[in-house]
């Protein structure tokens, strides 16, 4: 058995530059994917919209969560409920 089927989907305990720069884009698209949503799913009239928005927020909201828990796996635990603000 390889090196990486023994550690599966882990992130390796160093990352370069450029990955660093990417998970930090990944984070802040989905937690501003996630603001957008609330925002205008807070401003909308139409109640199938803005459920379809809510849930739109919801999913980046847990992408972002879900990114932040692959990099801090001491932390994955820990869940937030809502928007971040």
């Amino acid at each position: 058995m390889n090196n990486q089927e023994q550690h599966g989907n882990l992130p390796p305990a160093v990352i370069s530059t450029k990955d660093h720069l990417y998970l930090e884009d990944m984070l802040n698209w989905n937690l501003l994917a996630m603001k957008k949503a609330h925002f205008m799913a807070e401003h909308c009239q139409n109640q199938t919209l803005k459920q379809e928005l809510d849930q739109i927020g919801r999913m980046h909201q847990k992408h972002y969560q879900h990114i932040l828990g692959r990099l801090n796996p001491d932390q994955s635990g820990q869940t937030t409920t809502g928007y971040m603000q």
